[in-house]
């Protein structure tokens, strides 16, 4: 009976010790769990192209949108797998509502009245060597000067355009 409840113990104690979030490329952002128990984990030896098409914007504009927060997630979940910085290859690309989180602070305040959230995420992002892109087509659309964009993303023709040109170079598209 002793065995079986330090077993037990064990267990208990490894899941408690998954559930301690971790950031191990991405630091303070996409928090992660390490899973030991993981019947299927990722390959680090295969080349991963992902690109992240965000397009829903958060409800409240002093919150960070976790749609945009995904993207460190994503990378730090396959850092957390073993996948080196040589073997991991995201690009994101952010259009329609979305774009509002883009705003530069001034905007953002002159917008909601508040401070833009996303701010150091997008920093971290940049540092990482993440390209990020705004569709030009949404700035034209939603009315949003391309100056009052963080300097972190960069226009792009269209997302459209950015989509296919990135699925033709053998990208999987993740859609948030």
């Amino acid at each position: 009976m002793k065995i079986a409840s330090f077993i037990s113990i064990l267990f208990i104690a490894q899941i408690a010790i998954a559930q301690q979030k971790v950031f191990p490329l991405i630091k303070n952002y996409g928090a992660v769990n390490e899973v030991p128990f993981a019947a299927m984990t990722i390959d680090p030896k295969v080349d991963y192209k992902i690109l992240i098409d965000v397009v829903t914007s958060t409800e409240k504009p002093d919150q960070l949108n976790e749609n945009i927060e995904n993207i460190a997630r994503i990378i730090n979940l396959h850092a957390l797998g073993g996948v080196s910085n040589k073997k991991l290859h995201v690009v994101a690309v952010i259009h329609g509502p979305a774009i509002m989180n883009l705003l530069n602070n001034e905007a953002h305040q002159k917008k909601f009245g508040v401070n833009n959230p996303h701010l150091a995420l997008f920093s971290a992002l940049k540092e990482a060597g993440i390209p990020m892109y705004v569709c030009g087509q949404t700035l034209f659309k939603r009315n949003v000067e391309p100056s009052s964009i963080v300097p972190e993303v960069l226009p792009s023709l269209s997302a459209i355009t950015t989509i296919s040109t990135y699925t033709a170079k053998g990208y999987t598209v993740f859609k948030y």
